[in-house]
């Protein structure tokens, strides 16, 4: 019996941990663990609180077609999954990349951002560490670039 439920224990963290993984099973580094400033004081379960919210495709499609003048589009998947089709004037940044936290810390906290990846979990992970950096007006894709090209949203291909 202790077998079985250590089986089932372990087999059920693998599957969390996979679910929602794209392609790869790694996880880019929290911003709390490479970041020198102090933690946050906002309450993590209220996403209004951080201007960090999630909306569907049609809600951030709005946003995309009446931008405001510095609205930055971030897709965080990989450089192959971008080359198969990403969001008209989308910048990358690879969620798997050693440096990501690193790199997200480096964008300009005050400006709006509308996060995607292919399904979700990648830029949702994103979006907690924006919100833990602080970002003020983050809004990311509920059920990413899939959910957005479902809707027959325009996506950019080469």
């Amino acid at each position: 019996m202790k077998r079985l439920l250590l089986t089932l224990t372990a087999t059920t963290a693998f599957v969390i941990a996979g679910c929602g993984s794209d392609t790869r099973s790694a996880t880019a580094p929290t911003a709390a663990a490479t970041s020198d400033s102090p933690p946050s004081d906002t309450n993590e379960g209220s996403q209004t609180d951080t201007g960090v919210r999630l909306v569907s495709s049609t809600e951030a499609a709005a946003i995309v077609a009446s931008p405001p003048d510095d609205l930055v589009i971030l897709d965080v998947r990989t450089p192959e999954e971008f080359a198969e089709g990403h969001l008209d004037r989308a910048q990358l940044i690879d969620f798997y990349q050693a440096d990501f936290a690193q790199q997200l810390a480096d964008l300009d906290p005050s400006v709006p951002y509308v996060l995607y990846c292919r399904s979700g979990n990648r830029s949702g992970q994103a979006a907690d560490m924006m919100r833990e950096l602080g970002f003020v007006d983050v809004v990311d894709v509920d059920g990413g670039i899939l959910a957005w090209s479902d809707a027959g949203l325009p996506v950019v291909t080469p």
